[in-house]
């Protein structure tokens, strides 16, 4: 295969075998038509890109049924609500009604209403039609497209160019980057900002969270790759924020080269990532061997669960969990059901293993033995919530960054 950035020849450094679509919730009817592909992650040496061979198309992906709403959680609510004042205080300056911010993705809207609310002239870009219907009820301006160059030409004829394009676990969706920073070429000011968030690959290497790679997660990004990615078309990174959500994330902000000083994390960021061995092949195969020994960690203690007669659900039908789930070969002879409180995946079937998908309720009103933690990015969360789950006897299992039973 090549590399999607530099066309390098490159080969998958191990694979995580036929798998579905992530957020392809689905009924049993559905069964027999359902779409898998090889999830075969591969690393550029040249450009330091981390990525996947195969990505379905975007269309099957992102569409008017999209099953995932980032107001599903409170504790995203409050976290967007601060990257969005986080950019009006370093990155904004000037009379709200004479800015322009655009965000790529902007799903629910559950970022730019900050800004809206600040009386900032914004934009949405969205391609999922469900979504991009839900943030214009919280009064958020949104496109329902791809953004691409085609887009971002439009977008400057119609509304000029823009101050800031901002993103969050976006970026590594789209595999057409180079597309991307043409776009943001075109879109932004001279003195305009490129900002994104994502889950970082030092990160996933650190903790073998493997269920960060599924079929919308065609990169996981370093800072080494971001800045390899972004030079050929004049931009540099001018400074790097380590965020602790979705297990741990990395935010980019990149302009015009010279345009804006350069902050000393991002020195210090791209010697950690080198002194980790992130530029390094080697550290690609240690890791493939940490995902064989968490696999056969997590089958044994389920297994285990079951022959002494324990009931065992899991929480949190996220898209990571069908990485987990397929790569495994945990279905419902292990798992009872899965609880989520997304309507949208409520009473369906995961995808692949064709798990239950069943209301908050059933959980709580009827407690398992033990839960399996699939939502393992919001665990400080979820254990405030369920105390009582705790209180009266009930284990978790988590499996990030080692597979363990908790209570």
């Amino acid at each position: 295969m090549k590399c999607r950035i530099c066309q390098h020849e490159i080969a998958p450094f191990m694979s995580f075998g036929r798998m579905p679509i992530a957020n392809g919730f689905l009924t049993p009817e559905q069964f027999k038509d359902e779409y898998f592909f090889e999830l075969n992650p591969a690393f550029c040496d040249r450009c330091l890109t981390f990525q996947l061979e195969e990505q379905p198309a975007p269309e099957a992906m992102f569409h008017d049924h999209y099953a995932f709403f980032s107001r599903t959680s409170k504790f995203m609510i409050t976290h967007f609500q601060e990257y969005a004042e986080w950019v009006c205080d370093h990155h904004l300056t000037g009379d709200g009604a004479g800015l322009f911010v655009v965000e790529i993705g902007s799903n629910d809207g559950i970022m730019l209403e900050n800004f809206a609310k600040h009386g900032i002239g914004h934009l949405g870009v969205e391609p999922s039609a469900n979504v991009a219907e839900e943030a214009r009820k919280y009064g958020v301006n949104t496109l329902v497209r791809f953004f691409n160059p085609d887009t971002a030409a439009d977008i400057v004829t119609e509304y000029g160019q823009a101050d800031a394009l901002i993103a969050a676990n976006v970026m590594c969706h789209i595999p057409d980057l180079n597309g991307i920073a043409k776009g943001a070429e075109l879109l932004l000011k001279p003195n305009g900002v490129l900002i994104f968030e994502d889950p970082y690959l030092g990160a996933m290497i650190e903790k073998t969270s493997y269920d960060q790679i599924y079929d919308e997660h065609v990169f996981i990004f370093s800072a080494l790759a971001v800045a390899n990615i972004f030079a050929p078309y004049g931009f540099e990174l001018i400074d790097l924020l380590p965020q602790h959500t979705h297990g741990g994330s990395m935010r980019y902000v990149l302009s015009r080269k010279g345009a804006r000083p350069v902050t000393a994390s991002v020195t210090e960021i791209m010697a950690t990532e080198k002194s980790a061995g992130l530029h390094l092949p080697e550290t690609y195969q240690k890791f493939r061997k940490n995902c064989e020994i968490s696999k056969a960690d997590l089958v044994s203690i389920l297994k285990r669960e079951k022959a002494a007669g324990r009931r065992v659900v899991g929480y949190g039908a996220t898209s990571k969990s069908t990485t987990i789930l397929n790569y495994c070969g945990i279905g419902p002879d292990l798992i009872e059901y899965i609880s989520d409180t997304t309507p949208i995946k409520q009473h369906k079937f995961t995808p692949g293993m064709h798990i239950p998908v069943k209301p908050y309720q059933d959980f709580s009103e009827n407690y398992p033995d033990t839960a399996l933690l699939f939502a393992w990015n919001h665990q400080a969360e979820i254990m405030e919530k369920e105390k009582a789950f705790s209180a009266q006897g009930g284990k978790w299992i988590v499996h990030v960054p080692e597979v363990k039973v908790l209570g």
